[in-house]
């Protein structure tokens, strides 16, 4: 049983690449001089992107924004700290200011009793007190000496009042202002303390030195550690590597250190991809030695005829070179199925594939009657040429040495793990015994029809390539032979 799969897969045609091709094909020759002024554009190699400098990277910036964050908090609390200590110093001195101050019988102001802070009694000491009324003179301290406070005292505050000025020159001032109306009196009197803001602006200036510092120092640590982090994290690729290399100077042939679980996934594809190569290896150096041991007998019958000057010579040659290019057109079969399923990705859609060879297969057996059933939106895993080639084998096998029906179905069972298709005949079938022999290559059952006998030979080869199966049995509806495909269903 054969088939001749060129008259029954639906031809494909190749489309120039591009425009030269187009030009060359209809014999025209591109010009030497066009090419000669076009410039020569030399692409730069992609540049090498460091996983350990993407990793400094990210960290150096959170760390950077993490610190920057951190040190302008704590930059805004302690200086709200000491300012509200020195705050709480100049609200003390004048509660005991308002507390001491009365009215004199001329209805000014006066103390009953001084400040306890001898500063207030030396010139320029830099802590001054105020007392200030509408229509009165203001009653200084003798520290402002022959100076005066420009006190804001255009409204009413029943809360100390806080502010920074600079009304003396070289001496930057922190005033707090109360407004307060005193016993026997209708006046509304500011009671102001300042007080020189040197030594709060030192200490403020202190604490920014050294929290700059602290955070500087922070950072480096911080970033040393996230590169012992980084150069320690990446060790196990480094181990990678080297496994790798002793894989290719040592001879090894898989990686077997322990490593952290979260390279193991890389390990296991990458074991997995050694085993893939090694298995495509050693298929390629089988088809390469069964080749050679094919063409080995025919080259030798020919070589045996020139040397004996065998007068059957031309017919010896060219029985023998169809031979050879039989197994030469089974081999490259194979190789073409295993680089397609080296692409990954493949699907191809059932029922349009079958469609196309029954519309083949119907110019050629235009008496034979064929049925398509099943599921139309079945898909497998596999390219569409392949799928093509296995059931133009298949169906024009079914009706060459059929009675004159074949019935192909889709996906038989739906509900099976992989995609089922069955061709069946109402011919003589073919012996339970015979039914593994028949996949062997060059067998036939039928000499009596045209063939190579490398059909199902095919047809077993590429369903395995695929991880699919093709079993032989009995059609219990037409009595003929029952051709049940195994393929791996298509998830996409």
């Amino acid at each position: 049983m054969d088939s001749a799969t060129a008259s029954t897969t639906p031809p494909t045609s190749r489309a120039p690449e591009s425009a030269s091709e187009q030009r060359l094909a209809v014999g025209q020759t591109p010009s030497t001089d066009a090419a000669a002024d076009d410039p020569v554009i030399i692409a730069k190699p992609p540049a090498r992107r460091s996983l350990a400098r993407r990793m400094m990277a990210i960290a150096a910036v959170w760390i950077g924004v993490l610190l920057l964050a951190g040190g302008f908090a704590l930059d805004r609390t302690l200086v709200r700290l000491v300012e509200g200590n020195f705050d709480e110093q100049l609200e003390y001195v004048q509660t005991a200011l308002i507390t001491s101050a009365e009215i004199d019988s001329f209805g000014d102001v006066q103390l009953y009793r001084s400040l306890g802070d001898q500063r207030f009694l030396e010139p320029n000491s830099g802590v001054y007190w105020q007392i200030t009324g509408e229509g009165h003179q203001p009653f200084p301290s003798r520290s402002l000496w022959d100076r005066s406070l420009k006190v804001q005292g255009d409204h009413f505050d029943n809360e100390p009042h806080f502010y920074n000025s600079d009304q003396f020159e070289d001496e930057p001032l922190r005033i707090v202002e109360r407004t307060v109306i005193l016993p026997d009196s209708d006046t509304r009197w500011t009671f102001a303390v300042a007080s020189a803001r040197g030594e709060l602006d030192y200490q403020i200036i202190r604490i920014r030195s050294i929290l700059v510092w602290s955070f500087a120092v922070l950072g480096l640590g911080l970033m040393a550690m996230a590169m012992l982090q980084s150069w320690y994290g990446l060790s196990p690729l480094r181990r990678v590597r080297d496994a790798i290399q002793a894989m290719r100077t040592q001879g090894t042939n898989r990686i077997t250190e322990p490593l952290p679980i979260e390279v193991e996934p890389l390990v296991d594809e990458i074991n997995a991809l050694l085993t893939h190569t090694e298995q495509q290896a050693e298929e390629a150096r089988m088809h390469a030695g069964n080749l050679a041991h094919a063409l080995k007998t025919p080259l030798t019958v020919l070589t045996n005829a020139a040397t004996a000057h065998d007068p059957r010579l031309s017919d010896l040659v060219c029985r023998e070179t169809k031979t050879m290019q039989r197994h030469v057109e089974h081999h490259l079969a194979r190789a073409r199925a295993v680089g397609r399923r080296a692409s990954g990705h493949a699907r191809a859609e059932v029922w349009p594939s079958a469609e196309s060879v029954l519309r083949a297969v119907t110019r050629i057996y235009d008496q034979t009657r064929f049925d398509l059933d099943g599921n139309r939106d079945a898909a497998v895993t596999m390219e569409r040429q392949d799928l093509d080639e296995i059931l133009g084998n298949l169906i024009e096998n079914a009706a060459k040495y059929g009675g004159g029906s074949v019935f192909v179905t889709i996906d038989a069972d739906r509900s099976a793990e992989q995609c089922m298709i069955w061709i069946e005949d109402d011919g003589v079938g073919i012996p339970e015994s015979e039914r593994t022999r028949i996949f062997d290559r060059g067998a036939r059952l039928d000499t009596g029809k045209p063939g190579t006998g490398l059909g199902l030979a095919i047809v077993r080869d590429v369903i395995e390539i695929y991880g699919g199966s093709v079993e032989l049995g009995e059609s219990e509806d037409l009595g003929g032979l029952l051709v049940s495909l195994s393929l791996p269903r298509s998830a996409l």
